[in-house]
Formats: structure tokens, sequence, C-alpha cells
């Protein structure tokens, strides 16, 4: 049985507040020395590496991953993932790039940084469980997640029909078409628990993972974060 982790300690990680707060940060260190972009989260682990490597080795093999495809990224904070997938030419110039964070401080500081790299990527405020919001972004292809479920999963919010975690996937489908993929990747979650959740919408099955290095305690095997490919039916 899968524990249900979005039942545990929730932390300012997990509040509106601490995000606008980080990004006013950023933003005004940005304005000092536009060589300062922010934080590269999970950096550590290679995961935005590991998620470019694996949608640049994994190209055409969805209908949603083409070269023209249209990709968001949820929770998109600084947009780093994106500049680094339009910087790699990971898809073609064509291809429409959309981020979207529930915070206006990070939204404005990502759009700054698009402009000081001259790079062809959209940021908008949106939030995932406000049903008013983000109406006229359409459908994607390829849809992105570093660690936006996780900070989700700390803020304690829960809705009529369930937590902000279990409700995650079926917000999240509403922005995906049949072959579409969502790519996300956790280090809250185990690779069960991840898949357990997102499964929970029904027309989202598991498609592919990512292999990071594992570690061993007490005779079990584990890793410390895990990303996982989705493939809507």
């Amino acid at each position: 049985m899968t524990e249900d982790t979005s039942k545990l300690n929730t932390s300012k990680l997990g509040t509106k507040k601490y995000w606008d707060d980080f990004y006013t940060l950023e933003h005004s260190n940005f304005q000092s020395n536009p060589e300062d972009t922010g934080e590269n989260w999970f950096d550590d682990n290679d995961a935005e590496l590991k998620m470019i490597q694996f949608l640049e080795e994994h190209l055409h093999e969805q209908p949603g991953l083409k070269s023209n495809a249209r990709v968001l990224d949820v929770g998109t904070g600084n947009g780093h993932l994106l500049f680094e997938l339009r910087e790699e030419e990971v898809f073609d110039e064509e291809a429409e790039f959309v981020g979207v964070d529930y915070s206006e401080v990070s939204v404005q500081f990502a759009k700054d940084i698009a402009v000081e790299k001259e790079l062809d990527v959209r940021f908008e405020v949106l939030d995932l469980y406000d049903d008013n919001s983000g109406k006229d972004l359409g459908l994607f292809d390829v849809v992105l997640d570093k660690g936006t479920l996780d900070a989700i999963a700390l803020s304690g919010l829960t809705f009529e029909e369930g937590t902000a975690v279990e409700l995650y996937s079926s917000k999240v489908a509403k922005y995906m078409q049949a072959g579409s993929v969502l790519l996300i990747t956790s280090c809250n979650f185990t690779e069960e628990e991840l898949i357990g959740y997102i499964t929970r919408e029904p027309t989202l099955e598991v498609w592919e993972k990512i292999q990071y290095g594992s570690f061993e305690f007490g005779g079990v095997k584990g890793q410390t974060i895990c990303s996982v490919a989705f493939v809507k039916k």
C-alpha cells in the first residue's frame, strides 16, 4: 500500500510567501548581476541534465515528443529548465516553450532572464488549483515538473475533492492531449509513490523511468531522487 506522503509534515517551502520572498531576492541579485540567474534545483543529482537528455534520446518515440512540440514547465520558478532546453536545441526553433508559476515574482524574474538571454520562452502566472487560471494556454505535447509536486506536497492544501497532491495529476492532465508526455522529477516521493499519485488520473500511464545512482541501507536499495515519464492515453 502506498504511503500517503502528502499527509506528512508541512513546510514553509509549500507556501506562496516563501517562493515570493525567495524569487524577490533572486531577482534582486540578477538585477545587480545579470549573470546570476538563480538556483538550479536538484543540480547535485544532475536531474535537469538527465531530463534534457531523456527528451533528446526519446524524441519522436511518442506523438507528443515531436521536434515542434508545445512544452509546458509547471512551477517553472526562474525558468532554468526551459532556458537549457532552448539553448541545447533539443527541439526545433518552431517549438513553443511556456513556463507557468503561481508566484508572480518568479514569472517576472523568468521574463527578465529571457529578455537578457534573448531566448524565445514565454512565462505566465498560473495556479493549477484555480479553475479560472490559465484557461487560454491551450494543450501541450510535453509537460515538465522538476520539484513542483514536492513543493505542493509540503503545502498541506486540501480541497473538497481531496488533497492537493491527490488532485495534481488531474489538474495537469487538463493541459495534455492524447500522446502527450509528462516528465516529472521528485526528491520527496519514492518512485512507487510518485507513480501511484500520477496514475490516479486514469488517462495517464507509466511510459519510461530515468535511472539515478542508488544507495543501500539495512539491505534495502533506493535512490534519493526519481524521474518518471507518463503518457496520456
